[in-house]
């Protein structure tokens, strides 16, 4: 009997151990999605976040083929996905719902061929596409905090220009703002947090961490510092309910993160008013 007591404890402990893992990683990239995801609502750039989301894939196979590990692969892909993407905007006759289009799918298309070319090694794609919360190490979190405060560091610098060119880009370049270097380096974080967020939630689902926290904090927010902020908590919350109501009723954690954040961005829509 006592014996069978201390294997309950010993699973306990394990499953607690695993769930506050989960838990940390997915607070990293909430408190950086929600800041940055806010800047993504403004200037409506969902599509841009998806298409650096699908150039993840590539990454992933690329890091196998080349032998490092599938995270670096992913992190240097989507940035320089991200520098394309940047560079390629002022070509002529060409819009940038067009670039992303082809970027994004190519990339993918890309991606899968490489995987199929990968003989020794076998990729959980499943993992890769929707995420594995629930499987993050240690050295993971630490690289997802790592990352996260990286991002908060270089977005706090980044603020009042980027908020200034996202107002008025004409006007924030009369004032001595360079719009197309801060533009640039908002890409640069967006891609850093899409190599956060596809350990969490995969690689077609990551948008909605940068997207749907944000879009639920502009029905309470009334200044642009103060959506940042509850984009933050808006992602802290979805990732606590996501991932209890993955451990209650066994579901695949970072879908139900997501469905967690759109639920939270439904309660914000359909509020009254006077609240």
């Amino acid at each position: 009997m006592m014996a069978g007591m201390a294997m309950n404890m010993g699973k306990g402990a394990i499953m607690d151990e695993f769930l506050m893992r989960a838990a940390l990683a997915g607070a990293a990239v909430a408190v950086a999605a929600g800041p940055l995801g806010a800047f993504v609502v403004w200037r409506r750039m969902a599509y841009f976040g998806g298409a650096l989301s699908h150039t993840a894939l590539l990454g992933v196979s690329l890091g196998f083929l080349l032998g490092v590990s599938p995270e670096l692969g992913v992190a240097l892909t989507v940035v320089a996905a991200a520098l394309v993407m940047g560079g390629a905007r002022g070509v002529r006759g060409l819009s940038l719902d067009t670039l992303l289009g082809i970027v994004a799918h190519a990339a993918l298309a890309l991606g899968l061929i490489v995987a199929a070319w990968l003989d020794d090694v076998r990729l959980d794609l499943m993992g890769y596409l929707f995420g594995d919360i629930l499987a993050v190490g240690w050295a993971d979190v630490g690289w997802m905090w790592g990352g996260a405060l990286a991002v908060l560091a270089a977005l706090a610098r980044l603020w009042r220009p980027l908020l200034s060119a996202t107002v008025h880009a004409d006007l924030a370049q009369v004032e001595g703002v360079d719009v197309r270097r801060v533009e640039l380096a908002f890409m640069l974080l967006l891609a850093l947090v899409v190599a956060l967020a596809m350990k969490m939630v995969g690689i077609l689902l990551v948008t909605s961490m940068l997207v749907i926290p944000a879009a639920a904090a502009r029905a309470f927010a009334r200044t642009p510092e103060g959506m940042g902020v509850l984009a933050a908590v808006a992602g802290l919350a979805s990732v606590a309910l996501g991932l209890g109501a993955s451990y209650q009723f066994d579901a695949p954690a970072g879908p139900a993160i997501v469905v967690a954040v759109s639920l939270v961005f439904v309660v914000g829509v359909f509020r009254p008013k006077d609240a």
